[in-house]
């Protein structure tokens, strides 16, 4: 068994890859989805946000967040550029990202739409309330249409994934954000069902009852009190 990496001062012990992230972070659930899909043995260093560490401040001195790839002690911040350096230093099959420039151009460009609207237009619904939150589910909702008709127009395919038979880069970047949706809908609201949002939830779907996914993913009913306590989010009386 390999020794557990020593990071302490912004150090760490040799050790090929190692990742700075937290449980519950949908962001660094991608990256080990990507790590495990393509074979790369990692060591994952479980960081308290509320006391964030040395090691992180250090090798993240301007964003302090997670999650931080350390490949050989040089580190990588960012999930998106994470997920590109993986698949560029490790070139060899399943590949991420397409080798087709224009492709790969229009994956990139829907990450950056999955992080830039989707995830905020979620995270307005559980900071609001009544009818704040009636407007912040309609304006997801509205935010969701444009997503599945922008991947149906890009990535007309008959196969459950954007990248052919196995998940690539748009499939863990949306995948580790909403296949936790059962959780998001036990915790503040629903906002994803099979008759409201069909073929956005048999995609999600099919992510999630992947081997990979479900082993990566954090467990439901700790997501779900994580999500009610960091948002404050109880049952009405």
């Amino acid at each position: 068994m390999q020794d557990r990496p020593q990071i302490e001062g912004g150090m760490e012990k040799e050790s090929e890859v190692v990742l700075l992230g937290t449980w519950s972070s949908g962001y660094c659930t991608r990256i080990e989805l990507a790590l495990k899909l393509k074979g790369i043995p990692y060591e994952n260093v479980e960081e308290d946000l509320s006391n964030k560490s040395h090691s992180l401040i250090h090798h993240n001195p301007v964003h302090k967040k997670v999650p931080v790839l350390l490949h050989n002690g040089k580190a990588i911040a960012e999930s998106l550029v994470i997920l590109e350096y993986i698949d560029e230093h490790w070139n060899h099959a399943p590949k991420l990202l397409p080798d087709d420039p224009y492709e790969r151009a229009k994956v990139r460009f829907w990450a950056s739409f999955c992080d830039q609207k989707f995830q905020p237009s979620a995270h307005n619904i559980m900071i609001t309330k009544g009818e704040e939150q009636e407007k912040a589910i309609e304006n997801f909702w509205e935010v969701l249409k444009v997503f599945e008709e922008g991947l149906e127009r890009d990535f007309p395919t008959k196969s459950q994934f954007l990248n052919g038979d196995t998940s690539g880069d748009l499939d863990i970047v949306v995948g580790s954000l909403a296949c936790n949706f059962e959780a998001f809908n036990e915790a503040a609201a629903e906002v994803l069902n099979l008759q409201k949002n069909p073929a956005f939830y048999s995609w999600v779907t099919a992510m999630k009852d992947c081997s990979l996914m479900k082993e990566t993913l954090p467990p439901h009913d700790r997501l779900v009190a994580k999500i009610k306590s960091k948002f404050s989010l109880h049952p009405s009386n």
